[in-house]
């Protein structure tokens, strides 16, 4: 190439350096875009903080508003956040390391984990049936929606159930044995949330219709649903977290295919109009020419929104983390759908 350059003519080098400029900027130009995005009040403000890297570098971050909003207290990227139901990802590894130890079956009906359970349907819901949302469980005391595995129907209530399958197959709380997984795969800011250590979680913020807001302060999600809805990390763990599971750290090859294998599929504002894939706790978009993985949560009673997503094609992790929630559901996940539009287009998932 430099041989070739050294006999072009000046205007044509310098038409062919400028070419290689704006294609470059182009490519690099989501930073600035999402610097701009979420300073923008049209929609609605952004309050969080935002991480994207890609082999394990940073390639964007950002801590974005206040940790307590009535202090006025600026945000850091390692504040500590609830991330709603992307503890389910992190509840059905739990799941699927006991899978791998033999001491759980995935297609055996969950009566034979939870005895305890009265409803007929202990006896033909199966433990992967909770893992993908297709147990049409609706309530413990009522019958299923639908017949056991032919619909698709998320609901905590799949994932709680895991939590106390984890317990009663390690004889260990659920607390103690997914602290122990983060300990083990040193994401040292991330935790199950009590008494003790909630005065580190940042405040959260619910909007009402009205334009009124409510300040919430530590934990109100019950802790039988913390495992579906309530563990806490940041957006660092969260990366880490990403590179562990999708990189063979967390469960062997076949285990890990089986999670992100799906039999159902179901539709998601984030990820677009299409209907995509649900393995276990995790969405699986293959429609699309960049495969991605992900997931999302709410929890306007505890007021923090969470969009986690992973494309293994470049190793590259986007994360947006905010503490606060809108009672106007359609715009929710304004600005994590805006993000992850705006790196879709950069050029940074191209290999």
């Amino acid at each position: 190439m430099k041989n070739k350059l050294r006999f072009l003519p000046i205007s044509l080098l310098l038409f062919f350096v400028s070419n290689q400029t704006i294609l470059a900027q182009a490519k690099n130009n989501y930073s600035t875009r999402i610097d701009s995005l979420i300073q923008t009040t049209s929609v609605r403000p952004f309050n969080g903080n935002v991480l994207i890297t890609q082999n394990g570098k940073t390639k964007y971050s950002k801590a974005y508003g206040y940790s307590d909003y009535a202090k006025k207290t600026p945000l850091k990227l390692s504040d500590h956040f609830v991330i709603l139901s992307n503890s389910k990802q992190i509840t059905a590894v739990l799941i699927l390391q006991e899978v791998e130890k033999g001491k759980i079956v995935l297609n055996t009906p969950i009566k034979k984990y939870l005895p305890n359970l009265k409803q007929p349907w202990a006896s033909t819901v199966t433990v992967e049936n909770l893992l993908n949302h297709t147990s049409g469980i609706v309530d413990l005391e009522k019958p299923t929606a639908f017949p056991v595995g032919t619909q698709f129907k998320y609901t905590d209530l799949n994932y709680i159930l895991l939590g106390q399958i984890i317990e009663r197959v390690t004889n260990k709380t659920y607390e103690a044995v997914v602290n122990e997984l983060f300990k083990v795969n040193k994401m040292k800011d991330s935790f199950f949330p009590n008494a003790t250590n909630q005065k580190k979680i940042v405040n959260g913020r619910e909007y009402f219709k009205n334009n009124t807001t409510k300040e919430i302060q530590g934990i109100v999600v019950p802790k039988e649903r913390i495992p579906a809805a309530g563990l806490v990390s940041t957006v660092k763990d969260l990366a880490l977290w990403n590179s562990l599971l999708h990189n063979g750290k967390l469960l062997n090859e076949a285990t890990y295919s089986r999670m992100t294998t799906y039999s159902i599929t179901n539709q998601h504002p984030v990820f677009g109009d299409t209907a995509i894939g649900y393995g276990y706790g995790i969405r699986v978009n293959d429609k699309t020419k960049i495969k991605e993985f992900g997931h999302t949560g709410i929890v306007p009673d505890q007021g923090f929104t969470s969009v986690n997503l992973y494309y293994p094609e470049t190793k590259t992790s986007i994360i947006v983390l905010e503490n606060q929630t809108f009672e106007n559901f359609d715009i929710t996940y304004y600005f994590e759908a805006k993000i992850r539009e705006i790196v879709l287009k950069s050029g940074l998932l191209k290999k």
